[in-house]
């Protein structure tokens, strides 16, 4: 999937640096926050995904993606050596949280 975003925002012309690509993740996230407020309600009715939240998931994950790109993470090594930092803890203690 990275692959697919770096060769996309080459293709484009989309870098825009470290500094905006988080910016736009954040951004990103709040407004799938914003569409899951929107759909419960703020919190009075049960939620349930509707196909502007898998856009808006979308649109977070390929922010994040690109945040990795202009940051030269490579997204999937980060996500495995998260999996296995989180086995441990659940080994340890139950939790996947640092407890911190």
């Amino acid at each position: 999937m990275q692959s697919r975003v770096q060769e996309f925002i080459a293709r484009n012309d989309l870098s825009c640096g470290k500094k905006l690509r988080y910016i736009d993740f954040v951004s990103e996230i709040g407004e799938l926050g914003k569409e899951i407020l929107k759909s419960t309600n703020y919190g009075k009715k049960e939620y349930s995904i509707d196909e502007t939240a898998v856009e808006e998931m979308g649109d977070c994950l390929f922010s994040l993606l690109a945040l990795c790109c202009e940051m030269g993470i490579d997204a999937e090594n980060a996500l495995s050596g998260a999996m296995e930092k989180y086995q441990q803890r659940l080994e340890k203690s139950g939790q996947i949280g640092s407890g911190q």
